[in-house]
């Protein structure tokens, strides 16, 4: 929060707690990753009664945490590293809900990003006021020189640098990004390291990535917020740092949670919903939150033939996922070099993305570093089309090649997860993409997948809409929201404004 141009968005005034009303209301919120959380402490801190159905036995979705067997020791596992940015305000006031002071959370000082020819960008020490942020980047970086800047299209690129949500999806989104980045004639070396890992983000290759997603990455990152380009991780394993407690808040507050149980369908509303799971028990409420990933989200409204409009549903139906990415973890009987970073994002290495040393942060992998004397290293491989043996064999190859000391380590154990459960955001997605209202007064959605007209991504995203799915419930019941905050919602440099109104004129 220590931008001080970062934009609040007030809540909706209302009764401070559901005690005023006649009757306290009941909600089911289908769905424990981020966003069904977030939706479930908005609700439940205004005295609403929440039901929360998780289909796995753990929560935090694609951020959960639970305990595997390695080696012949429990160890800890996940689907890989998060970067928590200090400006997912709305993600962090949720983890502030169990510890104000964010103690779960430790900063990473570095986070290099190197190419096919071993040329090195970093984020260290790099100011944190925009425009400066940036453009110290391009100067110091091997891959970004004086001449690039120079040979860039401004009058094109414009859109870019003065991001204003949500009008850059009317100007961009029905490009994609590879195409985009051309047309600005942005520099391909450069382009691997400074934009790649934005689409990897979203699992995307660029030609597959809406251009607008990606200037808006750009808006939230780099030329949006002055909390600058370097992020905290989780200290612990995610159930552990994160979910545990956040249940255990959640519970003293009469929240009720009910996982390894799978919603079949939800019918429309008449006087209230009743929830049936393939238990075959059935849960009640005057609302209810779907929080699921956008395949879980097709197939409840697909069961449930009462729910929503023709438009609406064919809108959920039109959701897309993005392409498969792959985890493989690696348990090694020896340390990997001092010198090797928390996090190393690669370009131009694939199928390689990133390598995480897990044991330089989290708390289970160090411990388990200390006790062996070996390491916990972690691949991914984002958007990994190919068959899954040949790219965990091209990812052990590509760590070899990095960290050359890793090809005599021993494999104690590894793990080699394969999802493809993260949304789409293709060219020409956004403006079909369902939002967190529905035709249903008491029935709202949330989710990275969902769309929401304000300058978040990822988890941010998650977050947002889940608060969001809670204030439209609370003020169905007349009760009192919660306030949100965002970067800007507009670039911060008027004249880069009028330029990108030219190129794309209303």
């Amino acid at each position: 929060m220590s931008d001080n141009r970062r934009v609040t968005h007030p809540a909706a005034p209302g009764l401070a707690h559901a005690d005023a009303l006649a009757r306290r209301p009941r909600v089911v919120v289908v769905g424990a990753g981020i966003a069904g959380l977030t939706a479930a402490t908005g609700l439940a801190e205004r005295g609403v009664d929440v039901d929360v159905i998780e289909r796995e036995v753990h929560l935090g979705g694609r951020v959960g945490g639970w305990t595997d067997t390695a080696g012949g020791a429990d160890v800890a596992m996940n689907r890989g590293f998060h970067a928590f940015f200090r400006q997912y305000y709305n993600l962090r006031s949720l983890l502030r809900r169990v510890d104000p002071d964010l103690s779960m959370l430790t900063p990473v000082d570095d986070y290099p990003l190197v190419d096919a020819e071993g040329r090195t960008d970093t984020f260290r020490n790099l100011p944190k006021t925009p425009p400066l942020n940036a453009l110290a980047f391009a100067l110091r970086s091997p891959t970004f020189r004086l001449r690039d800047l120079l040979r860039l299209d401004a009058r094109k690129a414009a859109p870019l640098i003065a991001v204003s949500v949500p009008e850059i999806y009317r100007q961009l989104d029905h490009v994609d990004a590879e195409s985009f980045l051309t047309d600005i004639n942005f520099p391909y070396a450069a382009r691997h390291l400074a934009f790649d890992v934005f689409s990897r983000s979203f699992f995307s290759r660029p030609r597959d990535l809406s251009a607008a997603e990606l200037a808006a990455m750009f808006h939230i990152y780099f030329l949006g917020s002055s909390e600058g380009l370097l992020f905290d991780v989780a200290n612990a394993n995610f159930d552990v740092a994160l979910w545990n407690p956040l249940r255990a808040t959640l519970e003293e507050r009469g929240v009720k949670f009910h996982t390894g149980v799978a919603l079949r369908t939800v019918p429309g509303e008449d006087g209230g919903f009743a929830v049936g799971v393939d238990t075959g028990a059935e849960f009640t409420g005057d609302g209810v939150v779907l929080a699921t990933d956008v395949t879980g989200l097709r197939a409840i409204v697909d069961a449930s033939p009462s729910l929503g409009t023709e438009n609406w549903r064919s809108a959920v139906a039109n959701l897309g996922g993005a392409a498969p990415f792959v985890v493989h973890r690696l348990w090694l009987d020896r340390p990997v070099d001092d010198s090797r970073p928390a996090f190393l994002a690669t370009g131009g290495l694939p199928p390689l993305d990133n390598v995480s040393v897990l044991n330089r942060y989290e708390r289970e992998a160090r411990e388990w570093a200390a006790h062996t004397g070996g390491a916990v290293v972690e691949l991914h491989a984002y958007a990994a089309t190919n068959d899954p043996d040949e790219v965990k064999a091209a990812l052990l190859g590509r760590l070899h090649e990095l960290f050359p000391e890793t090809a005599a380590a021993r494999i104690v154990d590894e793990r080699v997860l394969v999802r493809a459960d993260c949304p789409r955001f293709a060219p020409g997605d956004f403006a079909g993409r369902p939002t967190v209202a529905t035709p249903h007064p008491g029935l709202v959605l949330a989710g990275d997948g969902i769309r929401v007209d304000l300058p978040v991504a990822l988890m941010e995203r998650a977050a947002t809409t889940g608060w969001l799915a809670a204030n439209a419930l609370l003020a169905r019941f007349g009760l009192a929201g919660h306030e949100l905050h965002t970067v800007p919602t507009s670039g911060r440099y008027r004249p880069l404004h009028r330029l990108a109104e030219r190129q794309f004129p209303s």
